[in-house]
């Protein structure tokens, strides 16, 4: 984690010195810059070239809007995920999972992610993950048998005693669709099926 004697370093623009943001030290730091010398203390999750999905995550607070202390927790979220935050730096759209410090309790989650994403998508054995490899949730959770959005389909049953019941519950409830685009069951569907159950035993 960066201290209060991060040197700094400036450049004139616009009339007045603006703060150089070119290293990762820099953006760890960040927490020690006076707000004074912040350009802005906020900026919209719409509208600017930065990604807009990416801006959402950093809104902690879905007001849409990213403010200086959102800014700070997420300089600092990297700073324990990478072993430098130099890293974020980088052109491209691909990290290397070298580059992650398992280290960290945050970091060790990350690269546990990445690995069972890259296994999914059939890049067990990669070294490095990419954007197009998390953009796709159907693709990333096709190869796993629970995807944890709380839908089963009939092939994620462990026996098949329990295909036959989902298959049950969707040919009489109907279907939802999970997020690999299978039809399955959730809680909803399973509890009415067995109301139905109960009420045609006491019929």
């Amino acid at each position: 984690m960066a201290d209060s004697t991060h040197e700094w370093r400036f450049f004139r623009a616009g009339g007045f010195n603006q703060v150089r943001l070119d290293r990762g030290s820099d953006l760890v730091a960040l927490r020690h810059l006076d707000q004074k010398l912040w350009v802005a203390l906020a900026c919209p999750v719409k509208g600017l070239e930065l990604d807009q999905a990416t801006l959402a995550i950093m809104d902690s607070d879905s007001d849409g809007r990213i403010r200086a202390p959102e800014l700070i927790a997420t300089a600092e979220w990297i700073d324990a995920a990478l072993k430098t935050p130099d890293t974020l730096l980088e052109e491209g759209d691909t990290l290397k999972l070298a580059d992650i410090d398992d280290t960290d309790p945050t970091g060790a989650a990350i690269i546990a992610s990445a690995r069972q994403i890259l296994s999914g998508v059939g890049k067990g054995d990669a070294t490095s993950i990419n954007l197009a490899d998390v953009s796709d949730t159907a693709k990333v959770f096709a190869g796993n048998r629970f995807n944890g959005d709380g839908i089963i389909p009939p092939a994620a049953a462990q026996d098949e005693t329990l295909e036959d019941l989902v298959k049950d519950v969707i040919a009489t409830m109907g279907a939802v669709t999970d997020r690999t685009g299978e039809d399955g069951v959730d809680q909803a569907k399973l509890d009415a099926f067995y109301t139905e159950l109960q009420a045609y035993a006491a019929w």
